[in-house]
């Protein structure tokens, strides 16, 4: 916004009023890998720490839980990220000739 005022010399002067904008933080997107009975284990750990970055040990966690839960949590990130990564692991999955499959579910956010 602006605004004109007129000073003492009869001269109009701009007072620029700043608005704080108002961000949003963007939607997050969980990123999750759902077991099946053929893909190995070695390779949903192999998956885990070359696209995801984790340790071995995290990984190992992580597709135990895939396994014993029938789906798991990778990552939470922004869509762009998380739709990236998912097709990261689909394409990898694929190329390999593993069933293995990767989903993106929405946050919800605390209200």
């Amino acid at each position: 916004k602006s605004n004109k005022e007129e000073d003492n010399s009869g001269n109009a002067s701009t007072i620029a009023v700043l608005e704080k904008p108002k961000t949003k933080k963007p939607p997050l997107y969980r990123v999750i890998i759902l077991n099946d009975d053929y893909t190995p284990m070695e390779f949903v750990v192999y998956i885990l720490q070359a696209i995801f970055g984790f340790n071995r040990d995290r990984a190992q966690q992580i597709m135990l839980a895939i396994h014993t839960h029938g789906k798991g949590v990778c990552g939470i990130f922004t869509k762009e990220v998380a739709e990236t990564k998912s097709a990261q692991v689909n394409n990898f999955a694929k190329d390999n000739e593993h069933p293995l499959v990767s989903d993106i579910e929405q946050v919800e956010e605390d209200k």
